[in-house]
Formats: structure tokens, C-alpha cells, sequence
């Protein structure tokens, strides 16, 4: 890996400020240029990472529809694209979560 390669790895794991865990569910997303289902890699209470080959530009904002728990319930969350990986998938973050359905998420991905 190159240098500048793994410092923009390190600057990016550091701006983290939630924890992440492996959590594999089909995210439903809508934005302005881009609409679809994307697997994610990882997920938190901060964010998640959706694995997509929808070229979605870093500001764009979605709208998401995740699935957690066993009862068929769903969070519905905004969320701003913080980084792009064309072809691969994007980085999102979440804005205006509720506690409530922070709480589920760290259900979900425990």
C-alpha cells in the first residue's frame, strides 16, 4: 500500500467517531441522481458503508431505509455521502438519527 494511499486510510478511520460492526442487510436508498439497494459492508451508529456500483457523488444526500431486529422494522435516516469509492461503493453518514433508532442499530450490529 502506498504512503499516501494508507494515510488517507488513517485520516479516515481517525475522523470515525462511532464504532462499526460487520452487519450484512439490503439498505434501500433515494437520492437526487442516484435510487436502488445496496448490501452494506459495516454499519454504526455514526454511518454505514454501502457496497454499490451507483456513482454516487461525496455530498450527495440520501434518504435510507435499513432493516433491523426480527419484527419487519425499519429506520428511515438521512444520510450525507462523506466518501466515494466509483464502481465499489460509498461512506455515508447519518444525520438526525434518534436515539431511539440509535439504539436499534447497536441492536442490530451486536
Amino acid at each position: 500500500m502506498s504512503e499516501e494511499l494508507a494515510e488517507g486510510k488513517a485520516s479516515h478511520d481517525e475522523r470515525r467517531r462511532h464504532d462499526r460492526s460487520r452487519l450484512i442487510v439490503d439498505v434501500f436508498f433515494d437520492g437526487k441522481d442516484a435510487t436502488g439497494v445496496a448490501s452494506t459492508k459495516d454499519i454504526g451508529a455514526g454511518g454505514l458503508y454501502l457496497n454499490t456500483q451507483a456513482e454516487i457523488a461525496e455530498g450527495s444526500l440520501l434518504v435510507l431505509r435499513i432493516p433491523v431486529g426480527a419484527e419487519d422494522q425499519q429506520i428511515i435516516v438521512s444520510a450525507e455521502v462523506v466518501y466515494s469509492n466509483p464502481g465499489r461503493g460509498v461512506g455515508v453518514r447519518f444525520e438526525g438519527l434518534s436515539n431511539e433508532h440509535r439504539q436499534l442499530l447497536e441492536q442490530g450490529s451486536s
